[in-house]
């Protein structure tokens, strides 16, 4: 997903302000130097000079004026430099200085987004995501397998917790390298604490850093945005932004799916939010402690009938990894 055009335009209104810092830099350099070295002034000044007699050479038709000026350029500024090295300046302290000199601070380089732009936009994508602390810690990268049991093999996996969930792993690897280009949804189920919001998160982290868009919100806080845009009549421009980028981000996660009070209207929501983003072709993430049969109790067919026809269903197995952390440090 693109940036909003509110987003945009704040990337672009900040390249605007660093180009007036820094036409304000370099008068303020000028002046330093013209106060110190008089002789640079009058450099400049006879440069002035001698463009005005060549503009009126050109003018006339004088065929040899441009080049005669560009070396007489090159002659003054050669002198300038040798000026400010004797002062003790750098030889460039009079030109314009810039934050990233491949595009200077216009945020394009031959035609393309500057790398700065996209660090920029990565930034963003990242604050946008309500995630930008945790994945510093919950990645890929930080994924520890040792507290899942390598000893006996599971019955219902039919292999031991620690080769599922290198499975698992894989698996998910795999649902980020082909996301761009085929899409997809996930379901995590599971008791709590068997890392169903580590996973998605490990997820977020690679999505965000191929710049994909990702919006992650737990269930109750989802109902919440879609309540107060459908039943405020004076809608926040905050709200409608957020229901907006509900709908339209590359990925949305929902965690802690039936952690949030339901109703009809909240069943009614949820169904519309997973419909239009398989409508849409937008990806989707649900985490949830409840089983496939719960999830059809507690909602109604329909969206049971999406998640099941429309989502890749991981389950996942074990004890509480965050208990296990806690005896373990006890030693």
């Amino acid at each position: 997903m693109a940036l909003s055009n509110s987003q945009y335009n704040a990337v672009m209104r900040d390249y605007g302000r660093q180009q007036l810092d820094n036409k304000y830099e370099q008068d303020r350099r000028i002046a330093e130097v013209y106060g110190k070295m008089p002789a640079i002034r009058a450099l400049d000044e006879e440069m002035v000079s001698r463009a005005a007699a060549c503009a009126r050479r050109v003018l006339t038709g004088d065929p040899g004026a441009r080049t005669e000026l560009k070396k007489e350029r090159k002659q003054i500024r050669e002198q300038k430099q040798a000026l400010l090295k004797a002062a003790g300046f750098p030889k460039d302290y009079m030109e314009m200085q810039y934050r990233c000199p491949d595009c200077r601070d216009t945020g394009y380089a031959n035609g393309k987004r500057c790398h700065c732009f996209e660090r920029t936009r990565l930034r963003l994508l990242y604050a946008q995501s309500n995630l930008e602390a945790v994945l510093k810690r919950e990645n890929f990268d930080n994924f520890s397998y040792e507290f899942y049991d390598d000893t006996r093999t599971v019955p219902a996996l039919r292999m031991t917790e620690l080769a599922y969930i290198r499975m698992v792993v894989k698996r998910c690897r795999a649902f980020v390298r082909q996301f761009k280009e085929e899409g997809g949804n996930l379901l995590f189920t599971g008791s709590t604490g068997v890392g169903k919001t580590f996973l998605t998160n490990c997820i977020a982290r690679e999505l965000i850093d191929r710049y994909l868009s990702v919006i992650s919100l737990s269930a109750h806080d989802l109902i919440e945005i879609f309540s107060k845009h459908k039943f405020s009549y004076d809608t926040e421009e905050d709200i409608e932004d957020a229901y907006r980028y509900i709908l339209d981000c590359d990925m949305l996660i929902i965690d802690d799916l039936g952690t949030e009070m339901n109703n009809t209207f909240v069943s009614s929501q949820l169904f519309y939010c997973i419909n239009e983003r398989i409508n849409r072709q937008k990806g989707t993430i649900i985490s949830t402690n409840l089983s496939m049969d719960m999830l059809r109790d507690s909602y109604s067919d329909r969206v049971t009938s999406r998640l099941m026809s429309h989502y890749m269903t991981i389950p996942l197995y074990g004890g509480d990894i965050r208990m296990k952390k806690k005896q373990t440090s006890r030693y």
